[in-house]
């Protein structure tokens, strides 16, 4: 099999008008259009948006219900074969080969990838390994790697065969805050020279790295720009507000809360006004962050509680 890296075509990913809709109905996406380059995009959207059906049709594995998407030039559908040497996917799980040694799992790939001369494939090994930072671990086996080291594997994995383009779905989900960060590095890095799509629902997940960026939602695409254009409009709808720590609850029951620092028995909140209005201390922010415009958009289409994660909920 030929290998992505010296392939000099478009390896833009188009996605034109697709729709996926499962058994019993459900329809995961609706008409979405979207066309990516190279560096790192953000699919943004909460749980159940419908990013994980985008992503694997993008990776060749389900065929869209309508529509069609491209991957340099090569249809998904019609071409998986071209499509997949194009491709480095890592899924939301990437748990397998708990008792092979780090080395010996890029080995199988790589030969299952179509790099038969063995110099050649260690060389090759050893060079992904090193980019995620595992060549200390080589030896080691799977099941004794951290839950970051798991991660960093699997886009080792996904990068053997030199692709083209990187599909992430979900990457860090279980990772302590010091990992998440490495990862957001090594995304930011890699995109330097090939289109990554990375799909989350952590707006944290984006990291500086990112510059264009789609938020879905049920299916649609409902914001496609800059982080710093969804920054801009989010500017007078963040609210800070700034009360004795014996008057949190009540403030808190009228925001959703992104954002929480105490001092000298005062507490200030950053967030976006719930439904019953906003409180009347509270002041518009002038500088936004990432998370609190996206929770501001979908704030805007009453979706609120699906931006929110599992930990600002508790």
């Amino acid at each position: 099999m030929a290998s992505a890296a010296g392939w000099g075509g478009d390896a833009h990913v188009r996605v034109e008008g697709v729709r996926h809709v499962y058994r019993g109905g459900v329809e995961a996406l609706a008409g979405v259009d979207l066309e990516v380059g190279t560096g790192l995009f953000g699919l943004l959207g909460p749980n159940g948006a419908g990013k994980s059906t985008l992503m694997r049709i993008v990776c060749t594995l389900i065929a869209p219900t309508g529509g069609r998407v491209t991957v340099g030039g090569f249809d998904t559908v019609a071409a998986r074969r071209e499509v997949r040497r194009l491709i480095g996917y890592l899924p939301q799980e990437f748990g397998a080969w708990r008792l092979h040694r780090v080395a010996e799992v890029l080995d199988t790939l790589a030969v299952l990838s179509g790099v038969r001369e063995k110099a050649a494939r260690r060389r090759r090994v050893d060079e992904v390994l090193a980019s995620v930072g595992l060549d200390g671990v080589a030896d080691r086996k799977v099941k004794k790697l951290s839950g970051g080291m798991v991660r960093r594997l699997g886009v080792a994995q996904a990068l053997v065969h030199e692709p083209r383009v990187l599909v992430v779905d979900e990457p860090t989900v279980g990772l302590d805050p010091e990992e998440r960060l490495r990862f957001r590095r090594l995304m930011a890095e890699l995109g330097r020279d090939r289109v990554i799509v990375l799909s989350t629902h952590i707006v944290a997940d984006l990291g500086s790295g990112c510059s264009d960026l789609a938020l879905i939602d049920r299916g649609e695409v409902v914001f496609r720009g800059s982080p710093a254009g969804l920054v801009g409009r989010a500017r007078g709808k963040v609210l800070e507000v700034t009360v004795p720590a014996t008057g949190e609850a009540e403030v808190a029951a009228r925001m959703e809360v992104v954002a929480r620092s105490a001092s000298d028995g005062r507490v200030t909140l950053r967030g976006v006004a719930g439904s019953g209005g906003p409180p009347p201390e509270a002041r518009p922010v002038t500088d936004p962050t990432l998370e609190e415009a996206y929770l501001a958009f979908m704030a805007d289409r009453g979706r609120v509680e699906a931006a929110l994660t599992e930990g600002e909920r508790s």
